[in-house]
């Protein structure tokens, strides 16, 4: 069996005993997000990220910010050149978009806001495992910043992006952009299902210790 197909049916079986192990915790989170912010959607309205082939994609995450936050971002000025200049992040302690409750905090620290993200599996956008899912604007831009080449990014975006990976289970924030997209790349020139596999036995001590995470 090639490793394409049996990589998606991994996916497959993957996100759905996900969904229904996670359902639970996944309708708690739709709740309690409906309660502390209800004029706003449950899933966070942010642009498209870059999927396989640089096709972009709606990238389903539970919310935490007020709604229509991104735009909220690009409205003023000396927050949005804050969050470029810090890898496209600001410290939710500090982030004035922030939905109050100390469960959101505790949801984006353990990745909670992630869990939809099963959806995306599911339907083909994204796999389990795989390189970040990036925003168009932050290639651009951080590619520039970075002298990365377009040898590099054409790379790192020739696989679905993934709900863990390399990166993820490496540190995170704390990784710059030139070195994030030299180890996805270097992901997707593996194609290993083992490695893979790996991938997803370290992923939740990652996402237990919290090691750069907003």
């Amino acid at each position: 069996m090639s490793y394409q197909i049996l990589k998606r049916l991994l996916d497959i079986a993957g996100s759905i005993i996900a969904l229904i192990i996670f359902s639970p915790i996944i309708i708690f989170t739709a709740l309690y997000i409906k309660i502390m912010s209800p004029e706003g959607p449950v899933f966070a309205d942010i642009p498209g990220r870059v999927g396989k082939g640089g096709k972009e994609f709606r990238f389903l995450k539970f919310r935490s910010m007020i709604p229509n936050a991104h735009k909220w971002l690009e409205e003023h000025p000396e927050w949005h050149e804050k969050y470029k200049a810090n890898n496209y992040k600001i410290d939710p302690n500090e982030d004035p978009r922030m939905i109050k409750g100390e469960f959101i905090n505790f949801m984006r620290k353990l990745s909670i806001d992630e869990l939809p993200q099963f959806i995306n599996v599911l339907i083909g956008e994204m796999s389990i495992v795989g390189p970040r899912a990036y925003y168009p604007f932050e290639i651009k831009d951080q590619a520039v910043k970075f002298n990365v080449s377009a040898d590099v990014v054409a790379k790192a975006i020739s696989v679905n992006p993934g709900i863990t990976g390399p990166w993820q289970v490496g540190g995170r924030s704390l990784i710059s952009f030139d070195k994030r997209i030299a180890i996805d790349a270097d992901y997707a020139s593996q194609k290993s299902i083992l490695y893979d596999i790996l991938l997803i036995l370290k992923t939740p001590y990652a996402v237990l210790t919290m090691k750069g995470a907003y």
